[in-house]
């Protein structure tokens, strides 16, 4: 038993605490078919895209090209946001490749998805076009940079097209990932993939996984098969409190984050993974407060706290799970990191179905041993009823 506790609080220490994308830089051994000579360029980090520039200080204005993999129908933007770093109030160049082939470039403001409607900008934007070709797709234009800054919040995305109509990209994964900031003066970048959002997003991930998603089955397994064993009484008991309510304690300020993530991110929503969290948090607080309400064993509504402990707790547990699963569709690390929880959560499980075929029998003989000794006792009594039946 112990040796089994041991495997079981070692997995628990196996999620990692964040994944930091990385890539190579590439972008100085491209060739960009133009008129422009483009000095400058960065490897953005995600989406298989290209910035290259030419800053002009004379006239705070750049020369971009901003180069993708993208090689069938859709579309591309790269855009400014003048106030913050997320896709709200983004101004956005947009090109678009058809499924025939051609292609088209305009600029819009982006308050909300799916609508990139033809807008002019806040800023100055002139010399656009676009280049599609069977290997990339780049997009070029002449920027007036916004305030005459150099250092500027950037995004860029690309998505795909419903009736040759430019529609949501996905909401997961990198596509959420590719923001941050570019000075055009000193070439310096930071990407999406480095900023407090993106650690605060794995923080989460990392809190809810070893709370919700591990400490709580533990939990569940400790009081399910240590109370067989009577040398773990009242161990058990403690250890089972001990562990769920720090599972507790974690998973609310997972909550927490979540929440501080929702509101830093408008525009942006997961409806089943944050109403699966909130389902959570309520479950989980019933459940702590219950222990106030713990009947004695021998008390007449023992029978109904046990059912409605047990029915809420493993509840719990299957929508941890699930949730944690939907977690990882929506952050994406690297797959490693979705197949460790998967390992760890079949462990549990290879554990528990062990630990089941220990402990059903000794229940079921000690069951027997009981129900013998009532049986004794019954005719026992019987026996001397009948004899002093028979005295008299």
């Amino acid at each position: 038993m112990d040796i089994n506790l041991k495997s079981i609080l070692l997995f628990c220490f196996l999620i990692p605490l964040f994944v930091v994308p990385s890539s190579a830089q590439t972008c100085l051994t491209q060739t960009i078919t133009s008129n422009k000579i483009f000095p400058s360029c960065i490897d953005l980090p995600y989406l298989n895209a290209f910035l290259h520039w030419n800053y002009f200080s004379s006239n705070g204005t750049i020369d971009i090209a901003y180069r993708t993999g993208l090689t069938s129908a859709g579309w591309i933007a790269w855009a400014i946001n003048p106030s913050g770093t997320t896709m709200p109030g983004s101004q956005a160049l947009v090109g678009v490749r058809y499924s025939n082939a051609s292609t088209n470039v305009y600029t819009t403001v982006l308050t909300s998805f799916p609508v990139m409607q033809q807008e002019n900008l806040s800023f100055n934007v002139s010399d656009m076009s676009v280049v599609s070709t069977s290997t990339d797709f780049t997009l070029f234009a002449t920027v007036t940079l916004p305030n005459s800054s150099t250092s500027v919040n950037q995004l860029w995305q690309q998505g795909p097209l419903t009736s040759d109509t430019p529609t949501s990209h996905p909401t997961t994964g990198v596509n959420i990932q590719s923001t941050g900031t570019i000075d055009f003066l000193s070439g310096q970048g930071s990407s999406g993939g480095s900023n407090s959002k993106i650690r605060r997003r794995n923080v989460h991930g990392v809190l809810n996984a070893v709370s919700w998603g591990t400490l709580m089955p533990l939990g569940a397994i400790i009081a399910r098969y240590m109370r067989v064993f009577k040398s773990a009484d009242p161990a058990w008991f403690y250890l089972h409190v001990a562990c769920q309510t720090s599972a507790y304690i974690v998973g609310v300020a997972g909550w927490g984050t979540g929440l501080k993530l929702g509101s830093d991110s408008p525009g942006v929503t997961y409806d089943a993974h944050r109403n699966i969290g909130i389902t959570l948090f309520c479950l989980g607080t019933i459940q702590v407060f219950a222990l106030l309400l713990r009947p004695k064993k021998d008390h007449k509504y023992r029978l109904y706290w046990n059912i409605y402990h047990h029915s809420i707790g493993y509840t719990v547990i299957i929508l941890s799970i699930v949730n944690i699963f939907k977690g990882f569709d929506i952050l994406d690390p690297e797959k490693k990191w979705k197949r460790t929880y998967t390992g760890i959560i079949i462990a549990l499980g290879v554990i528990a179905v062990i630990l089941e075929a220990i402990t059903w029998p000794i229940v079921i003989r000690r069951r027997s041993g009981n129900s013998e000794k009532s049986h004794h006792g019954a005719n026992g009594a019987n026996s001397y009823g009948g004899a002093q039946q028979r005295a008299v």
